[in-house]
């Protein structure tokens, strides 16, 4: 287990200085200064978190970091029932050991997070359709570009912490391929689908993907302003500007409500992934999910949408910080705890190893670990 800023040094992230911030996703502090504030004072340090993560939270995310490692398969993979194997979710899995400060190779659970890695890249373009997609089509056919936009972030974020050179090297490769399939993939629309080749976008594909797009530029590697630019008018079509909630497409899904909660909460980490931390936009999809925020039972059983809808809103507040984060991570940290099995785990519809996964990302948002929360 590393301390933050071991684990950042030891990521590699100190060699890339500030080349990354000149590349791709331009003039964050412009964007800031546009909405009346810089960029630079944005950025949580995670000062506001200190003893969020309390004891009990502690032993709960031990809990669920050994149900995952436990239940990985032999291949490196998370996944159960129809999602075995599934990319995503293996990448959710070994982005919730990342949160604890493992690397791989090293930690606790860095062997879990290095097979995780080798798994994901032996699953390159699979189909032979597209070159750099990551996709494993006997783990669920639906919607294959969630599952490369969750499998390109978990390279990204690794990009600099794999000390293996050969597979440093390969990483490296696969990773910009990955990125180079997301730019090629952006539709007319300025968002994404299901397929490399859909014609139209949805808001949910549409926010894995320009998240993808972030942390491969907080890496150094180079996303066209332009991409990110016609990711960011899709996003904000989406949103009802009198109500503040986001639609599923510009001209359908719409309604406000819970039912909103978890595009709201997509649409809102979508605009900050892209630099755009101010502005009416993201304030009046902040207020929107503030009064939805969780207590209790509020949200009822998990539905399909739960852990997806929490772990954008918790990266939204996190971002936002002030008031929205310090009344909105105990909310979800007090019904998470409330929700977790026995054996550790926390159930889902797609499977318990992807709800476990988010629920520990989520939780561990406080510490800091994750490259792409340090916008």
């Amino acid at each position: 287990m590393f301390t933050r800023r071991g684990f950042l040094r030891a990521g590699g992230l100190g060699m890339l200085g500030t080349a990354g911030l000149c590349l791709g996703i331009q003039g964050d502090a412009a964007v800031g200064e546009a909405g009346g504030l810089g960029g630079e004072d944005r950025i949580p340090d995670g000062s506001a978190s200190k003893g969020m993560i309390t004891q009990r939270t502690e032993e709960a995310i031990r809990r669920g970091l050994a149900f995952l490692y436990n239940k990985r398969d032999r291949d490196g993979s998370f996944g159960s029932g129809n999602h075995r194997g599934n990319v995503a979710v293996t990448a959710l899995a070994g982005m919730a050991f990342m949160c604890a400060g493992h690397q791989p190779g090293r930690g606790t659970y860095g062997r879990a997070v290095l097979d995780a890695l080798r798994f994901i890249l032996s699953k390159e373009n699979v189909q032979g359709r597209f070159p750099g997609f990551l996709h494993n089509p006997t783990a669920s056919i639906h919607g294959p570009m969630y599952g490369h936009g969750f499998a390109s972030l978990f390279l990204t974020e690794l990009y600099g912490m794999v000390h293996d050179r050969t597979l440093r090297e390969e990483l490296r490769n696969k990773a910009r391929r990955a990125v180079k399939l997301i730019l090629k993939a952006q539709n007319i629309e300025g968002g994404w689908r299901y397929e490399p080749n859909s014609t139209d976008a949805d808001l949910s594909v549409t926010v894995c993907q320009i998240m993808a797009l972030r942390s491969a530029r907080n890496a150094g590697i180079f996303i066209p302003k332009a991409a990110v630019d016609k990711c960011t008018r899709y996003v904000k079509d989406c949103q009802d500007r009198r109500e503040g909630w986001f639609r599923y497409m510009v001209h359908g899904g719409g309604g406000g409500g819970s039912q909103s909660f978890a595009r709201t909460a997509a649409g809102v980490c979508a605009l900050n992934a892209a630099g755009i931390y101010k502005g009416e936009e993201v304030e009046r999809g902040l207020q929107f999910l503030l009064k939805n925020k969780p207590h209790g039972n509020l949200f009822g059983r998990p539905d399909l949408h739960y852990f997806y809808g929490h772990y954008y809103a918790v990266q939204a507040m996190w971002t936002a910080g002030g008031h929205y984060w310090t009344e909105w991570y105990p909310a979800i940290r007090d019904e998470l705890l409330s929700r977790q099995n026995a054996d550790g785990s926390w159930s889902d519809q797609i499977c318990s190893h992807y709800g476990t996964a988010m629920a520990c990302i989520i939780l561990q948002v406080p510490n800091n670990y994750l490259p792409i929360l340090q916008k």
